[in-house]
């Protein structure tokens, strides 16, 4: 353990670099980042920069099911300042369209 937490204004710049990261993945049957298309379920980093994140797939049957996380992991671990990341594959709630952001709605054309 740290010596030095990291205090809220430090995580909430941590936070900022997770979601620009997630929006550098993208999943590879619908061109969205996987932070719009609304399949990030939460963010939660600890006072020792330690990142734990929910996310899920289109589907359990998702062609990606290995290779869309493991990406997504690594980047968020070559963000610097991170300390550990943990992703968890989540399949509930399931999701649906009406998860995506409005700016990934406007981008398939769903609005």
């Amino acid at each position: 353990m740290s010596a030095n937490p990291a205090t809220e204004e430090v995580i909430e710049e941590l936070r900022e670099k997770v979601i620009e990261q997630l929006r550098t993945c993208y999943d590879p049957e619908i061109p969205v980042n996987v932070y719009d298309l609304g399949l990030i379920y939460g963010i939660e980093i600890d006072d020792q920069k330690n990142v734990h994140v929910d996310m899920t797939l289109t589907s359990p049957n998702c062609p990606s099911i290995e290779e869309l996380p493991e990406e997504v992991k690594e980047k968020l671990e070559s963000i610097d300042g991170v300390g550990a990341v943990n992703l968890e594959l989540v399949w509930d709630p399931p999701f649906h369209m009406g998860m995506m952001s409005d700016e990934a709605k406007l981008q398939l054309g769903l609005m």
